[in-house]
């Protein structure tokens, strides 16, 4: 029994770590738990005298391993070690003065975070569809750009079917407004929202600006505001 409690025990905790894997590194997350749980069975089989279980499996599954292994190899590792040498870009953040945003470059997921206010602290995914709109409420009441990042959010997580309940909406924010960014931009912040590093080159920061219009621009489901930041974090970098 106490063994059963610790296989449960640490298969949740598995898979709640794999869960938090941003989506473009969980290919790689899954191979590191295969391995790992490989060497735990051996270690058991070993521990309990039972190994030569383990070698009448090998000896059974030697014709798929051979065929399947190196393909297998070839991906994961090699996914390991782009991302051990992957250059900035994998990532860009947009803040606010009520919300922060990351966008990952490969799935395209959205996650947010709020950083002032009555839901300080809390993470949008965790919230219920009553505490967006009061959310939103909220950011249009304190802060424009905050209102419009979190419109962003919800168009790419709902669609547009979040609006039929946003009651308090204005035609403007119906419409998502005119897309003009408020405040320049620093260049620490250009930098964020087009997930490149200090000292990046001409040549990347227009690779980068491209990269994200193409999944931002409204004609691809983006929005105008997105859009104008990218685009003035692109002007901010080459000016």
């Amino acid at each position: 029994m106490p063994l059963t409690l610790v296989v449960i025990v640490v298969a949740v905790v598995a898979w709640i770590w794999l869960r938090n894997q941003p989506a473009s590194q969980r290919n790689t997350a899954i191979l590191k738990l295969a391995l790992l749980a490989g060497i735990g069975i051996v270690v058991l089989l070993a521990a309990t005298g039972r190994l030569h279980f383990l070698f009448a499996g090998m000896a059974f599954l030697y014709p798929l391993l051979r065929r399947l292994l190196p393909s297998l190899l070839r991906g994961g590792l090699g996914s390991m070690a782009s991302g051990a040498s992957a250059k900035s870009g994998n990532q860009s953040h947009v803040s606010s003065d009520i919300l922060e945003m990351t966008l990952d470059h490969d799935s395209g997921t959205m996650n947010g975070k709020i950083i002032k206010g009555p839901m300080e602290g809390r993470e949008l995914a965790d919230l219920g569809e009553s505490e967006f709109l009061e959310l939103l409420r909220y950011c249009r009441a304190q802060d424009e750009d905050s209102a419009r990042l979190l419109e962003t959010y919800l168009d790419r997580r709902f669609g547009d079917s979040w609006r039929a309940d946003d009651e308090t909406a204005s035609e403007d924010t119906q419409s998502g407004g005119t897309g003009n960014a408020g405040g320049p931009l620093t260049e620490n912040e250009a930098l964020d929202i087009l997930g490149l590093e200090p000292g990046a080159s001409r040549d990347e920061i227009i690779k980068a600006h491209r990269r994200m219009m193409q999944k931002l621009h409204p004609d691809h489901g983006g929005s105008n505001y997105l859009a104008a930041r990218i685009n003035e974090a692109k002007e901010c970098l080459l000016g």
